[in-house]
């Protein structure tokens, strides 16, 4: 009886720390969010799109704060979803939008980093990346677009997450547009979404991706034996069939190192110069001379 409850209380104990450390990281996400928008792309009439877009355009119009606005915008998207995604999904966007909201509205008298819309896109964007990326991890969310693309894939399943952001974000920076009648701002929003999008591309699938080489060779075992004895990367032989000429064949499947893409290159010139060859990026490979898998605990 002892060992089972001691067994329930350390996980209870671990459960409470893991709540813990998702708010901490979730608080900390938020905060460089609302300064992003606070000291580069408010005072410069700029967004990465979501309800913050439309708060900008609130903030100039009506001088409404702009996390007042992302607040009142997200509150009939907070009742559909608790309806429609569960509460553990209402709870998380509703905790992080609200923390957004605050924070937004805290740093509101911060003076801006700089006037260059350059740099403010630049800036921007990579800090936007880095806390909602953050947030990401924290298994929360902000609400905004991506509340609503949630609730739109509820009622259609079939319709791309990803397209629906970029939908809304579009309509939403074509009106900061028409709204200043400058086309800058369109222009550098747009910079900012973009260097936004590759900060969470790099935090999630990370900046040392590997190569993918796919070799179509009739000297595929002489090719493999130099790869795996020069480069010490093992190779897989894939059994294939060419359909114009109905003839068999191996490939050759590799995973190797950025670096190592050019040796690979030329011991297969210099085996066979007629050799079809594929190279692609490989995002995520983990195992032997790779990076080890991770799995976290649920």
């Amino acid at each position: 009886m002892g060992v089972f409850m001691n067994s329930v209380l350390k996980g209870r104990f671990i459960n409470f720390k893991k709540i813990i450390l998702n708010f901490v990281k979730m608080l900390i996400g938020t905060a460089l969010m609302a300064l992003s928008i606070n000291l580069f792309l408010l005072p410069n009439q700029l967004s990465t799109g979501g309800f913050s877009g439309i708060g900008t355009l609130f903030f100039y119009l009506l001088k409404i704060p702009v996390g007042t606005t992302v607040l009142i915008l997200n509150i009939p998207l907070f009742i559909i979803a608790l309806f429609r995604n569960g509460k553990k999904f209402f709870l998380d966007t509703v905790i992080g939008t609200f923390f957004l909201s605050l924070f937004t509205n805290l740093f509101e008298n911060i003076p801006p980093a700089t006037t260059s819309r350059f740099l403010a896109c630049i800036y921007g964007g990579i800090i936007t990346g880095i806390g909602s990326t953050i947030v990401l991890n924290a298994h929360s969310s902000t609400g905004g677009s991506d509340l609503f693309a949630q609730i739109v894939k509820s009622f259609k399943p079939n319709l791309k997450t990803g397209n629906l952001i970029v939908a809304l974000d579009t309509v939403i920076v074509l009106a900061s547009t028409l709204v200043f009648k400058e086309i800058e701002i369109g222009l550098y929003s747009a910079i900012a979404i973009y260097v936004m999008g590759k900060v969470l591309d790099v935090f999630f699938e990370g900046i040392d991706f590997a190569k993918m080489i796919i070799i179509i060779s009739p000297k595929y075992n002489e090719i493999s034996d130099r790869i795996n004895k020069e480069i010490k990367r093992g190779t897989t032989a894939i059994y294939g069939r060419g359909m114009y000429k109905q003839d068999e064949k191996n490939l050759i499947l590799c995973v190797a190192s950025r670096r190592e893409v050019g040796e690979i290159r030329k011991i297969i010139k210099i085996i066979d110069k007629n050799a079809f060859l594929i190279i692609t990026n490989a995002r995520e490979v983990y195992g032997k001379g790779f990076k080890e898998q991770n799995i976290e605990k649920q």
